[in-house]
């Protein structure tokens, strides 16, 4: 049985996407690229994942496809 949440109205965490990579490696990721990982293992993934939004699930998504983990450059952070 697959893990397959939507989030509600009344979510309060942030929405967590979860899938596999082209590599099959599992990822996390915030959808505005909050916070994210790579992972061996779903259930890591979905740990992972609790615990950074808040413990929503109804606020995860389980990717069908491939998922890859975006991580957004920030120009003040690469001058420092």
């Amino acid at each position: 049985m697959k893990l397959v949440q939507y989030p509600s109205r009344s979510s309060t965490g942030p929405t967590v996407f979860v899938g596999k990579n082209r590599f099959g490696n599992w990822v996390v990721g915030e959808q505005n690229g909050i916070f994210g990982g790579l992972f061996a293992s779903r259930a890591q993934a979905l740990k992972y994942a609790l615990c950074e939004n808040g413990q929503h699930p109804e606020a995860i998504l389980e990717v069908a496809g491939e998922i890859e983990l975006v991580i957004p450059h920030r120009a003040q952070e690469a001058r420092a």
